[in-house]
């Protein structure tokens, strides 16, 4: 938890429920760091991972909340960002990567963290609607995805692209950070895309109907685990 803190030093984050009287205050100067949590059944979730090659605190909130994305490569950031206003969710991170090799290490270990976060947020999967898919559009590129949040991780992803660079993105990239957030995440996952001929058309499309796929298999419906084993 100390890491935590440190790592979100300088930070508050507000959160009001239409539902339910929730909030957490995470205030930090300096070496002293406050935080008083409201209600216990918020759907949040921070983590802090470090490695040699790569540094990442993120935070999460299923049911939304503040966005701020940096990770030193700009089109990567711009999909982080898009994924967080798709999907609903209220998503920071900030992460430093040995980016001057390439950006394979923290495109796939941003993915490694939001997995956990998600998988940690999302709890025993209670009252969840479990199932979603949606076809998104994106001018001239039309992109599936389906999923199943069912603590059995799986990826079946097909996507060809007519170029691989967007900027200082590998496009190739767009199947490792998904393969690493299904996996720890435990979602099952499959991902199309249909059809299209730009490329930054293409991965932002993929992006978001991910997005949008795991925002209505998020949503809370009620009752029990939805299994006939009666876990996930």
């Amino acid at each position: 938890m100390q890491n935590r803190r440190n790592a979100l030093k300088n930070t508050a984050f507000l959160k009001d429920s239409k539902n339910k009287s929730e909030f957490i205050i995470l205030a930090c100067m300096q070496d002293k760091c406050g935080y008083i949590e409201g209600s216990t059944d918020m759907r949040t979730s921070e983590i802090i991972r470090r490695t040699n090659e790569t540094d990442i605190a993120l935070t999460l909130s299923l049911d939304g909340g503040d966005i701020g994305i940096s990770t030193g490569i700009g089109f990567f950031d711009h999909m982080l960002n898009s994924f967080a206003v798709h999907s609903g969710f209220g998503l920071t991170v900030k992460a430093i990567g040995d980016i001057t090799v390439d950006g394979h290490h923290t495109v796939e270990d941003v993915g490694i963290v939001l997995g956990r976060a998600f998988n940690e947020a999302i709890g025993d999967k209670a009252g969840i609607k479990r199932f979603s898919s949606c076809f998104l559009p994106m001018d001239e590129t039309l992109a599936f995805a389906a999923v199943d949040i069912s603590g059995r991780p799986f990826l079946k992803y097909d996507a060809q692209m007519n170029w691989q660079m967007i900027g200082d993105y590998d496009a190739s990239l767009t199947e490792e950070f998904f393969r690493a957030l299904a996996t720890n995440a435990g979602i099952t996952m499959h991902v199309k895309l249909e059809y299209g001929k730009n490329t930054h058309h293409c991965v932002e499309a993929i992006y978001k109907a991910v997005a949008h796929a795991m925002r209505l298999a998020c949503k809370q419906t009620g009752g029990e685990i939805l299994s006939t084993k009666g876990v996930l």
